[in-house]
């Protein structure tokens, strides 16, 4: 029985796919200097597919992938209908909210905030009973309050630098990120022994 698996490209997949190989779930095709995008080990009966990494719930959720592996930031803003299998424990990093150093915040009126991340920014409000007006930005979402397009932003942020170079500063954590491994709901009734094989492979290496 085969098992389809949907790796981000990037760094991400990379260290994800060197875990798995280094239990058994090597595919030496995909190790080439290749353009292609779908990669077959068929001794082992495994398929890895490199998309982008926004848009793998997508071929986990519908069935073209068994499993896949994807930061949680991704996750929370696509709101795919998947099994969440297995924290990896690796791409650490964070969704705070963020704004000039000194900022007072005004609760009179909607508060303006830039961000990729409509969903997440609409759900982390709503939960605080809080009105937004949500400024869509593809770019530095930085630059926002700096040139008074936003209140605030909310971003993934890392080491805080960039932040901090444009004086910025965290002034509310939102949602610690992490790499994930996730599962289609069908794929994992009919596919357990498999992927529960897998599951604790990636556990036991993460720990």
């Amino acid at each position: 029985m085969e098992i389809r698996i949907a790796l981000p490209k990037g760094r991400l997949g990379m260290k994800a796919y060197g875990i798995l190989k280094n239990n058994g779930y090597e595919c030496l095709e995909l190790e080439g200097d290749s353009r292609k995008l779908v990669f077959h080990n068929t001794e082992k009966n495994i398929t890895y597919f490199m998309v982008k990494p926004s848009d793998v719930p997508t071929y986990v959720a519908r069935g073209a992938a068994d499993i896949g592996i994807v930061g949680k930031d991704t996750l929370l803003e696509e709101n795919a209908d998947v099994y969440e299998l297995l924290d990896l424990g690796f791409g650490k990093c964070k969704f705070a909210i963020a704004a000039p150093n000194g900022y007072v915040e005004d609760e009179s009126r909607p508060l303006i905030v830039a961000t990729k991340y409509v969903n997440v920014a609409k759900n982390y409000y709503e939960k605080k009973e809080r009105k937004i007006d949500i400024v869509k930005l593809n770019g530095s979402v930085e630059l926002g309050p700096l040139v008074d397009l936003s209140d605030v932003i909310l971003d993934i942020v890392e080491t805080g630098s960039t932040l901090k170079e444009n004086n910025l500063s965290v002034i509310e954590d939102v949602a610690d990120i992490s790499a994930r491994l996730i599962g289609n709901k069908s794929s994992y009734k009919f596919k357990r022994k498999k992927i529960d094989d897998i599951v604790l492979a990636l556990e036991k290496s993460t720990k």
